[in-house]
């Protein structure tokens, strides 16, 4: 049940805070923060306990659910996993602390918060294909809400792109999962399963498209990617947290769990084309990042660009450049909810602007962000000793052996990237001070905790990354394996279909529709 409760614990706080009297702000927040520190907890504890040692799915919960069409409440964790578990947790925290300010509508945003965190966990433990797309629009839809009420800047514009483009994405998905459904012929959802069969080499390569690219919307890779800026600048501060500290990996998560673990040969094939396209992602992203005035797009632009770089890893199909895609989605997502808490809740807030013109000096006024932008910002840049080093260097080396062209397209985007940030932190807080904000708030407590947390975070795996690799390998090291060794143990021939017709399937599709 232990991961049954991460899903669960925040949506009861949903309900519970839906039950409250309006007025009672405080108590809502509170509920919601204790809902955050109990799912870190769960978090850390399923991180402490996973035996490295004998890998695999571990805690893992299995009851049927709708047996007819062969869907299953399947739960479980390995080393892909756990690392965006324990990621889902601190930015769901951290979050709830920078939303503190919040005092419109605060029960519903708490509300539809939560929900959306649910809906995040559920897809990173759901070994069920089904239910795994079930949490995964879940995860997706709150947002159009989020954006459109409490964001900003074109903020209806904003909801209404992002929901659209990953509408777009879920439909690509859903045809790719019932054709994996049919063609595999023994009506289960079962990711495990479904990944042992044999599927012919040109249905994998011809579905593989549907499943990656379904996902792939929701990771930014590009020519997709345009939702993602929009969505960032427009949504509420610890939204923006969730959009680009979480709400991507699940894109890339998908396209790992699902896409490459089940379609290997199709993976093989569509990889250097894939692999292309990221090379875009990387070095346009950086290179508009770069020429941005907004500090929200900068880290929206940034944020584009360091994802190619986890669809690259995926790409290279090599332990060295997986290991290095899960382990820069843990980084990336810690990296990215400490930007736009600094951005967004402890200047934006404050000075109403985000223009690099009308900033300066804001170190004197606000110490906190100063320290959290610049150690957010040496990580995006791959300085050692920081969590993004580590993930990058993996990334590199396993890109160097599959597509060293593209390597070295990545080691110019570094090179921007590290221009741009420099860039923004000068201009945002050196130089002289802006005499209209020689008197901001200060910083709260509740700010100073979240990015104390996230800074913490970034260090501790950077310094020591051995804390999440040992994880993470432990699931990559069989999964290179089997994409290497593409006839999986069970031919499609050979499987057997249940007594479940497809009659009583098709009927029960019909029903449920109905």
């Amino acid at each position: 049940m232990i991961l049954s409760s991460t899903i669960f614990i925040p949506l009861g706080a949903a309900t519970l805070v839906m039950l409250m009297k309006p007025q009672w702000r405080r108590e809502i927040k509170i509920i919601s923060a204790m809902s955050g520190v109990l799912c870190l907890v769960i978090s850390a504890y399923l991180c402490l306990t996973y035996d490295t040692a004998k890998g695999g799915l571990q805690f893992v919960e299995m009851r049927p659910w709708i047996p007819t069409l062969g869907a299953s409440y399947y739960l479980g964790v390995d080393g892909m996993n756990l690392s965006l578990v324990l990621l889902t947790a601190f930015i769901m925290l951290t979050g709830v602390f920078i939303a503190w300010n919040i005092d419109d509508r605060t029960k519903e945003f708490f509300a539809l918060f939560l929900i959306l965190v649910s809906g995040v966990f559920g897809v990173f433990v759901s070994m069920d294909l089904f239910l795994l797309f079930i949490f995964y629009e879940l995860a997706v839809l709150p947002m159009y809400l989020l954006i459109g009420y409490w964001g900003s800047t074109r903020k209806e514009y904003g909801a209404m792109k992002l929901t659209l483009y990953l509408l777009a994405g879920s439909a690509l998905l859903f045809f790719g999962m019932l054709a994996l459904y049919f063609k595999a012929n023994i009506w289960s959802f079962n990711l495990t399963e479904l990944a042992k069969i044999s599927y012919p080499e040109s249905f994998q390569k011809w579905v593989f498209p549907f499943i990656f690219v379904g996902f792939a919307v929701l990771g930014g890779l590009w020519p997709l990617h345009t939702w993602s800026p929009v969505g960032h600048v427009a949504a509420p501060t610890s939204v923006s947290m969730l959009h680009a500290g979480v709400l991507m990996k699940l894109g890339a998560y998908g396209c790992l769990r699902v896409a490459i673990l089940t379609f290997p040969q199709g993976a093989q094939f569509w990889a250097p084309y894939i692999a292309a396209l990221t090379a875009v992602n990387i070095v346009y992203g950086s290179m508009v990042a770069m020429v941005q005035t907004d500090t929200k797009y900068v880290i929206g632009y940034s944020s584009v660009s360091h994802m190619g770089f986890v669809i690259l890893g995926l790409c290279t199909l090599n332990e060295a450049g997986i290991s290095g895609a899960v382990l820069q989605m843990f980084s990336h997502g810690i990296m990215t909810g400490l930007f736009f808490a600094v951005v967004g809740r402890f200047i934006y807030d404050r000075t109403h602007t985000r223009e690099l013109k009308d900033l300066g000096g804001l170190r004197k006024p606000l110490p906190w962000a100063n320290v959290a932008f610049i150690i957010a910002g040496l990580a995006s840049m791959g300085l050692p000793g920081l969590s993004g080093f580590i993930a990058e260097l993996h990334i590199l080396i396993g890109v160097w052996e599959r597509f060293p062209l593209i390597a070295a397209l990545c080691g110019i985007a570094i090179v921007i990237t590290a221009a741009y940030i420099l860039r923004v932190i000068h201009r945002t807080f050196y130089g002289e001070l802006n005499p209209k904000f020689a008197s901001l708030p200060p910083e709260t407590i509740q700010e100073k905790v979240s990015v104390a947390i996230l800074c913490a975070v970034l260090i501790v795996v950077g310094i020591y990354p051995v804390v999440l690799l040992d994880t993470i390998h432990s699931a990559v090291d069989p999964t290179v394996k089997l994409l290497h060794h593409v006839q999986p143990a069970v031919p499609l021939e050979q499987i057997t279909p249940p007594t479940t017709s497809v009659q009583a399937v098709t009927g029960a599709v019909a029903t449920v529709t109905v």
